[in-house]
């Protein structure tokens, strides 16, 4: 019998819609259940009390940081939980800035918020100017609400969590209580500085809640509030810049990702029997990286792209619905995320039956040639333009030597021109990092324009996309999509490449192929 709206409570009918998610709760109430919860525990064992390895490296960075702001107060927080499905969260992952500053990686700590205060110049962690303290909540006690009701906190619903004490001493940063001080710690003698006030810059858009805490206080002290977004957008800039070189536990993460990344192509190649006979065998193969991302990492770096066929010509085909058919091309372009948050990003193209067709052969290549051409020239002192230039110009010669290019390569690879990139419209090289297009926020100089270093680490990934609906090209290359990517680590007289244990040379690649499918017999 369903219950008449008009027979509901008062309370009932104006429940708040923010409550509504707990409906389907059957939560005990009673105080004999309260007291009972409470009483009878054992002490948990901390699964972390030790110091981070990256903690140092961390300190380093902030120090850096706070060189480029000396005197003001700078917030970076982690960000919130983010939800999936009305009360179903994604797992968490911290800000990028957040994460480079602090060393925490995996799900530390939704809702903490890195404050650095500023002192005298020296007298800051570091020697630095600023003290750092790191503001989150820590694990309620066994003997409260949260430690059985709370799905977002409580340690029956998502396991234990570190105290004050802990956190600080994997991190090395003194922590305090979020509920308690981040307000005053974020808003206290802030202002105007032209009127002796503290100047705040924030990362603005990591965390709704603390933007308004910020802009409040800027509204309240009569702060410029369109150049406080100015200044704020310089911090998240220069959290960006800082990254474009990276330190030894950096690079030794990355290398972590992509050995975990060179497991991942095994479990696609020994996937593809089960791909071919199955209707969205696309499905199959990103499901095959995806088990080991997990297995060996925190999770996917970003969305693999899984593309046969004529999807391979799609720059980012990540819905993965399609078949995989013998005779076709299959495009895998994944990374595995290590539990640091640092990312591989690799791509490979592969012969579905094992055995490039001539016309295949020919466009891989080509690709191939384009890549070890800019490879070659990286090394210290460059820029990071020229690596991009010299594949294009590869890939242009073979497009004008095949009839494809309707001017010549001069005339295409000129600014005027440009008609290679009809089939190669995306740039050759990113910085690679804590995120996939890590340092995204620098400024161009520092990034397009910008001189390589030792230190960096970014991609090569030419290619050359040739879609079935193309009538600018013979019919023989259309629906053939090849993109070869590998990770390159900037050394003090040339370059590493970080990927080069995945076969990527065509005997290499069939090799590869036979080998994985005889072990998987």
């Amino acid at each position: 019998m369903t219950q008449n709206p008009d027979q509901l409570s008062t309370s009932q009918q104006n429940q708040p819609l923010e409550d509504r998610v707990n409906n389907r709760s059957m939560k005990p109430n009673s105080e004999a259940f309260k007291e009972f919860m409470g009483s009878n525990w054992a002490a948990s064992e901390e699964d972390a009390t030790t110091r981070l390895a990256s903690a140092d490296f961390a300190a380093e960075r902030r120090a850096k940081l706070s060189a480029r702001f000396p005197g003001e107060r700078l917030v970076i927080p982690a960000g919130p939980l983010k939800v999936r499905s009305n009360d179903c969260d994604y797992r968490f992952r911290p800000h990028s800035g957040f994460a480079h500053m602090t060393g925490l990686g995996q799900d530390h700590e939704p809702d903490a918020v890195l404050v650095l205060e500023p002192v005298e110049p020296g007298e800051g962690d570091n020697g630095s100017g600023h003290k750092a303290t790191l503001y989150f909540r820590p694990m309620a006690g066994r003997d409260t609400a949260e430690f059985y009701s709370d799905a977002r906190s409580g340690e029956f619903w998502i396991g234990t969590r570190p105290t004050l004490d802990v956190l600080s001493t994997m991190t090395g940063i003194p922590t305090a209580h979020m509920d308690l001080e981040l307000e005053d710690a974020i808003t206290a003698n802030a202002g105007n500085p032209a009127l002796n006030g503290l100047s705040i810059r924030l990362v603005r858009g990591a965390d709704e809640t603390v933007d308004a805490v910020v802009d409040t206080s800027r509204y309240n002290t009569g702060v410029d509030l369109e150049q406080a977004d100015s200044l704020d957008g310089e911090l998240t800039e220069a959290l960006s810049e800082l990254r474009l070189t990276k330190d030894a536990w950096e690079i030794e993460q990355l290398r972590a990702a992509v050995d975990a990344t060179a497991n991942g192509f095994d479990n696609v190649i020994a996937s593809l029997p089960r791909a071919i006979d199955h209707k969205r065998g696309e499905r199959v193969v990103e499901g095959a990286f995806f088990a080991r991302a997990r297995e060996e990492g925190n999770d996917l770096g970003y969305e693999t792209i899984a593309a046969a066929g004529n999807h391979a010509t799609i720059l980012h085909w990540i819905r993965n619905e399609g078949q995989v058919n013998t005779g076709d091309l299959l495009l895998v372009d994944a990374g595995v995320e290590a539990d640091s948050l640092y990312t591989a990003d690799v791509t490979r193209t592969l012969p579905v039956d094992g055995t490039f067709t001539e016309v295949q052969a020919r466009v891989y290549q080509a690709v191939l040639d384009a890549a070890d051409a800019a490879f070659a020239i990286v090394k210290p002192g460059i820029t990071f333009r020229t690596v991009h230039e010299t594949a294009l110009k590869v890939l242009a010669e073979n497009l004008a030597s095949w009839g494809i290019l309707p001017v010549s390569v001069e005339e295409a690879i000129s600014p005027e021109g440009q008609q290679h990139r009809r089939w190669m419209p995306h740039g050759t090289s990113h910085h690679l990092g804590l995120d996939v297009h890590d340092c995204a926020q620098a400024r161009q100089e520092l990034y397009q324009d910008g001189i390589v270093e030792e230190g960096m680490v970014f991609t090569i990934e030419p290619g050359l996309y040739f879609k079935a609906e193309d009538l600018a090209i013979p019919a023989e290359y259309r629906s053939i999509g090849v993109r070869i990517e590998d990770d390159i680590l900037v050394t003090a007289e040339g370059a590493e490449r970080l990927t080069s244990e995945i076969p990527r040379t065509i005997p290499e690649v069939e090799a590869w192929m036979a080998r994985v499918a005889a072990r998987s017999l």
